[in-house]
């Protein structure tokens, strides 16, 4: 059992907190019971279970051997304050946006990793093919963002992008932009569409508008906010997308 936290093992679990280690060593770290076992059920490629018995007594999982450590070394390892008793190191699936993809989300300079999280939920939830990442201070891999997307994450393709890359998507661009002239009901989307959201505070700045064929807003009522959560939006623009392509036909 590792009781040490100068074990060497435990520092490099430490490490893997910076957003620049866990890109340089392809790698990952997965939380709690839920989220080991859902990126394990995933496929993803464990390079190391770590699970402290006094926290979390008798756990196992076919084809895992965990390295025992105390409830104490855990809690150090850990991203959460209150650990579940099990963390997992793991390699960050490398993947792209699937050649026919007919759903795509594409978030743009999202400020919280939570808040990136939660889009790749929906964005899973709402069957859409990929998740393009653009702009963020933040890698797809950070603790918050995958606790967040309830292990969306581990399944659903999450693409780091460049705005060339988005540029070049052959889906139709569609863009929720405040003051639109379109309502986010009236367009068409049953052929193959890309929504592009930016961060809550700036939307999306002139030059991701440019490249969009298309501008949507999302009418709200309320007299307090002047926005909705970037995660809301890709909800509500999804499950339109969602609902279009369940009918049986669209009026033209």
């Amino acid at each position: 059992m590792i009781t040490s936290a100068d074990n060497p093992r435990v520092k490099d679990v430490l490490r893997l907190r910076k957003s620049r280690e866990r890109r340089r060593d392809g790698l990952f770290i997965a939380e709690g019971v839920r989220e080991v076992e859902r990126a394990l059920a995933a496929g993803l490629a464990p390079r190391a279970v770590y699970v402290a018995p006094e926290l979390l007594p008798g756990w196992t999982h076919p084809g895992v051997a965990p390295e025992e450590v105390s409830g104490s070394i855990l809690g150090r390892m850990a991203y959460r304050a209150e650990p579940e008793g099990v963390l997992g190191v793991f390699e960050a699936p490398r993947r792209a946006l699937p050649p026919e993809a007919t759903l795509v989300l594409v978030a743009v300079g999202i400020e919280k990793p939570g808040n990136l999280g939660a889009m790749a939920r929906t964005a899973d939830a709402a069957g859409a093919d990929a998740l393009l990442v653009t702009g963020a201070s933040f890698d797809p891999w950070n603790p918050n963002a995958i606790r967040a997307s309830t292990g969306a994450v581990f399944t659903l393709p999450v693409v780091e992008a460049t705005k060339d890359d988005v540029a070049a998507l052959p889906q139709a661009k569609i863009a929720a932009v405040l003051g639109a002239k379109h309502l986010h009901t009236d367009l068409d989307y049953t052929t193959p569409t890309a929504f592009l959201i930016g961060a809550e505070a700036d939307g999306l700045d002139e030059t991701w508008r440019a490249l969009a064929d298309d501008e949507v807003v999302i009418p709200m009522r309320g007299a307090a906010a002047d926005s909705l959560n970037a995660s809301t939006a890709a909800a509500v623009l999804l499950f339109e997308a969602v609902r279009q392509r369940a009918a049986p036909t669209r009026a033209t």
